[in-house]
């Protein structure tokens, strides 16, 4: 079989866009892949992904079998159609399970007893936005590694056709997710729970999950419309989250719950409409599992609060943890890896092992947990679980736009700086400076506790900035005000999301 290779770059509405495959190189990411669908990839582009996933598979002695599924965006289902193609042309046996929510893929892998998976998704990107979560042994996705093969033998051409592809269409796999989800599990009180879809894909299967649970449902912006006409699906984002918490109020509801795009996260709403950021969420969980789990091992990623680490009752409970690489699959494979019982993002990305889930990240595992933490707590409400944490002051995770060229030589440049501000025994914001923590860009940690990180998005043209102290709002403005300043001074940076 001839296929050409890729192009970085092709012009709309002109013969080669439609006979030449379009892969902007820069679209494998991390640990998963996206593009601007037209722009930075077109059809040709995806059956070559395809093509490249099936080769791979074949690399890895893995049998190429595989599951595919796409999330609700206009263009997901025309996107795995063609990846499809590219997958049954290197001779893989392909399931289909339609419209789905990530976990659902992942969740596939297991009860199908198939090796791969390959979930057309754009997450919580914004309209225009596509891209592929992938992986070969459940419940890891693919890292650095294999991405980075992927993108060769993609780039390259160089594929392996294989004849013997079969197509196989799974119907009314949804119904055997939620079933999984709720077997054995029964709330003992009658919860009542806002949930917010912001018409992504989770709207299809969080309700219903929710109330075979066992909790009383409100839902919010629950009908699926893949213009996103309120706002983006995406918990980090206060919009939604300020729309979750109007809800709340006024439907007098235990806990709001906002899911993002593709369902494999979970943002929290208190009984008083205020949003809890998801690394804190993470601490409450941590607390409500050690207490029934001896000596517990949690993994948290390096934009989480520092109280994973310094919470009385986590150490009272013999809890501990890890702080590792954000990113999904670099995530699952440290909590494989250690056998962590949980392990924790700030985006809201939780991954549970064994009694609770399977070590991928579900938004719907996610929302059990918190539900069950309230099950456990009669007594207590959202808030007052809230506020028995020791008390921090922390930002949400801020993102200054970088282009995806340059984005990891900035964040270079600042691990440069703030490693020579420690090593040189400097201060920041008017402190010394306790360590430096570079697993992941660079996580500066000061004197009295107090720290912010700088990292490169993985998945989009930005970098990522939180800080947190524990002492005082001045000192976590302090030590963004050195961050930002720093930031400021290099000119491929431009304006954030939001700040402070």
């Amino acid at each position: 079989m001839i296929f050409p290779k890729p192009h970085a770059d092709l012009k709309p509405n002109t013969a080669d866009y439609e006979r030449l495959p379009l892969v902007k190189p820069t679209g494998f990411r991390e640990y998963d892949a996206r593009w601007l669908f037209g722009k930075e990839l077109n059809l040709m582009g995806a059956q070559a992904l395809g093509l490249g996933l099936g080769t791979l598979l074949g690399e890895l002695g893995k049998p190429r079998e595989i599951v595919v599924a796409h999330d609700y965006r206009s263009y997901s289902a025309s996107i795995k159609l063609a990846m499809t193609s590219g997958l049954l042309a290197t001779g893989c046996t392909v399931h289909d399970l339609g419209l789905a929510v990530t976990p659902m893929a992942y969740y596939a892998q297991f009860a199908l007893d198939v090796p791969a998976v390959a979930m057309v998704t754009a997450s919580h990107n914004d309209n225009g936005w596509t891209g592929v979560k992938m992986g070969a042994e459940a419940p890891l996705t693919f890292g650095l590694d294999e991405i980075g093969r992927l993108k060769e033998i993609v780039l390259d051409a160089t594929f392996d056709p294989q004849p013997g592809g079969d197509l196989h269409i799974v119907p009314e796999f949804g119904e055997r997710y939620i079933a999984d989800l709720i077997e054995g599990r029964e709330l003992k009180r009658a919860i009542r729970v806002v949930c917010a879809c912001g018409n992504g894909t989770a709207a299809a299967f969080a309700p219903e999950a929710l109330r075979r649970l066992g909790a009383d449902v409100v839902e919010l912006d629950c009908e699926l419309d893949h213009s996103f006409p309120r706002y983006n699906p995406n918990p980090e984002d206060m919009e939604m989250l300020h729309a979750l918490g109007a809800a709340v109020t006024e439907h007098g509801a235990d806990v709001g719950l906002g899911f993002d795009g593709d369902g494999d996260r979970c943002g929290i709403v208190d009984n008083e409409g205020k949003e809890i950021f998801a690394d804190k969420v993470g601490v409450m969980i941590a607390r409500d599992l050690s207490a029934r789990h001896k000596d517990a091992v949690f993994v948290a990623d390096v934009k989480s609060t520092g109280l994973f680490m310094t919470d009385p009752i986590l150490i009272d409970q013999g809890a501990r943890t890890e702080y590792w690489m954000t990113g999904h699959s670099h995530m699952k494979r440290r909590v494989a890896e250690i056998g962590a019982l949980a392990g924790f993002e700030k985006s809201g990305h939780y991954f549970f092992n064994a009694p609770l889930g399977r070590g991928y990240d579900d938004g719907l595992v996610s929302a059990l947990a918190v539900l069950e933490m309230l099950d456990h707590n009669p007594d207590r409400t959202m808030a007052d679980l809230k506020r028995a944490l020791p008390r921090t002051w922390s930002s949400p995770t801020m993102s200054p736009f970088c282009p995806d060229e340059i984005k990891y030589e900035v964040v270079a440049r600042a691990v440069a700086h703030f490693s020579k501000v420690h090593s040189g025994g400097g201060t920041l914001a008017g402190q010394a400076v306790r360590d430096v923590i570079t697993v992941n860009g660079i996580r500066v940690v000061l004197e009295d506790g107090t720290w912010g990180l700088v990292r490169a998005s993985s998945n989009k043209p930005e970098l990522v900035v939180v800080v947190e102290s524990p002492t005082s709002e001045a000192a976590m403005r302090a030590i963004f005000a050195e961050i930002d300043g720093f930031l400021g001074q290099q000119p491929e940076v431009g304006e954030y999301n939001q700040k402070i």
